[in-house]
């Protein structure tokens, strides 16, 4: 059996966890714009662009420069302020039977929050990497759309 795993990682945001949440569920189309240098393009492919269980195709680039395409299904959960990401098909699918990242944005005080990203992993097999560079890429993502957030 190949090995899998569980990351876990929190990053403090400043505005509200509904404001991050929103971005996140709904108004992905503005990331290319808000962070090119991680996500030069993203489409949907079956459902809208806040549709549970919608489907979306990201281009995005990692922190070494390589640039990969990814195939997702989504899950939002508007009581917890969570969304869940399912890998369907891509770079990161050739890698891993299972890719599931949860990013819940948790109110810490009335302008503060934090963002909780749990990403679920099972590799193909042991020759693969763990996924931390994606890990990377999430939380980086989270961070430089801060600035983004707080001026929408």
């Amino acid at each position: 059996m190949a090995t899998s795993g569980t990351y876990v990682t929190e990053v403090p945001l400043k505005g509200t966890a509904e404001k991050h949440f929103k971005r996140w569920r709904n108004e992905n189309h503005l990331f290319p714009d808000a962070v090119g240098h991680h996500i030069q393009g993203v489409t949907v492919h079956d459902g809208e662009w806040d549709t549970h269980g919608g489907i979306k195709i990201w281009n995005y680039t990692l922190g070494d420069g390589t640039q990969e395409v990814f195939k997702e299904r989504r899950e939002m959960d508007d009581e917890s302020n969570t969304m869940k990401v399912v890998g369907l098909e891509g770079h990161v699918m050739e890698q891993f039977k299972v890719y599931e990242v949860d990013f819940q944005f948790i109110p810490k005080s009335e302008d503060d929050c934090v963002c909780k990203i749990t990403m679920i992993w099972e590799k193909r097999n042991d020759d693969f990497p763990e996924p931390s560079s994606y890990m990377q890429l999430l939380k980086s993502m989270v961070v430089d759309m801060e600035d983004h957030v707080l001026k929408a």
